[in-house]
């Protein structure tokens, strides 16, 4: 019997075997072991995980328009908090979203931009002249404190200057602050219509 010949041929066998199996357990390893996975996200949002469903609740009419219970049901809402005032930082926010929207052409009726604000309203010449349609709500009320409980960091909500995103179940789902991409809310609307077959 020839011994080596029989050596040779097992240790080739398990040279196959280890030439196969160790690029598996090293991604294993990598992967699980040592937590060395993609943390990125397509979104250009902050998450909120999980969601958070808005109470139904009416609001303080402003200008003659009502905001009804259900108002942030049925379409994606894009939704900023602050002061009737509006400051640079609210202007760009409701420019932002108004142009946002627009950008969305034929699926611009599934979406609605919301203004809830906080004290101080309104400078309705500017809300009028520069954002027609633009839904209006008081939350310097006890039905607005309602509301508001639900966003994160509730005491300082309107003082954040963010722009959040509600889905047309009423669930709140993603917060921009100041700083994020313009273009980053117009991206992930795109995805989340695209996606989504409510609204």
């Amino acid at each position: 019997m020839n011994r080596p010949a029989e050596a040779r041929s097992r240790k080739q066998i398990w040279i196959l075997i280890g030439a196969f199996f160790a690029p598996l357990a090293l991604a294993f390893l990598l992967y699980y072991g040592l937590d060395i996975r993609p943390h990125g996200s397509t979104n250009h949002g902050d998450l909120i995980h999980p969601p958070v469903t808005l109470p139904e609740v009416a609001l303080p009419s402003i200008a003659d328009q009502t905001f009804a219970a259900d108002a942030l049901r049925g379409k994606w809402s894009i939704v900023y908090i602050g002061d009737g005032a509006c400051d640079e930082r609210c202007r760009e926010a409701l420019t932002l979203m108004r142009q946002t929207r627009l950008a969305l052409g034929d699926d611009m009726s599934r979406v609605q931009r919301v203004f809830l604000v906080s004290g101080n309203c309104c400078d309705q010449a500017y809300l009028d002249a520069e954002h027609s349609g633009l839904l209006l709500g008081r939350i310097d009320n006890p039905a607005g404190q309602t509301l508001l409980e639900p966003f994160p960091d509730t005491t300082q909500a309107s003082t954040l200057g963010r722009i959040y995103l509600v889905d047309p179940l009423g669930n709140l789902m993603m917060k921009y602050e100041p700083g994020a991409p313009q273009k980053g809310l117009l991206t992930d609307l795109k995805k989340l219509l695209k996606l989504s077959h409510i609204g």
